[in-house]
């Protein structure tokens, strides 16, 4: 049986997120921008849609990282983010904005 372990949580309970705490702007809108420009559908944190409350910048980085985690791989080094980027296994998904 397993204990506590550092690796990732399994792949279809876990999500890709900003690191709590992380403050470098510059680095989640080049998050954003890397991950939208890379087949990652940001239309849930345009304006309007589904996602983009709270108009935050690590909350559209989380949605953003998260989506192209799922989309290229979900490992630990398609969610590094130049070290912004966690897998956690609480899910982030609230109200009508549902995480992949």
């Amino acid at each position: 049986m397993g204990g506590d372990q550092d690796s990732a949580p399994s792949s279809n309970k876990a999500w890709c997120v900003v690191v709590e705490g992380f403050g470098d702007e510059k680095v989640l809108q080049s998050n954003i921008d890397y991950a939208c420009s890379h087949q990652v559908d940001c239309g849930p944190i345009q304006p309007s849609g589904s996602c983009f409350l709270p108009n935050t910048l690590t909350s559209h980085a989380s949605f953003a990282m998260n989506s192209y985690w799922r989309l290229n791989g979900q490992t630990p080094q398609n969610c590094d983010f130049d070290g912004s980027g966690t897998i956690t296994s609480d899910d982030p998904s609230y109200g009508d904005c549902h995480y992949l």
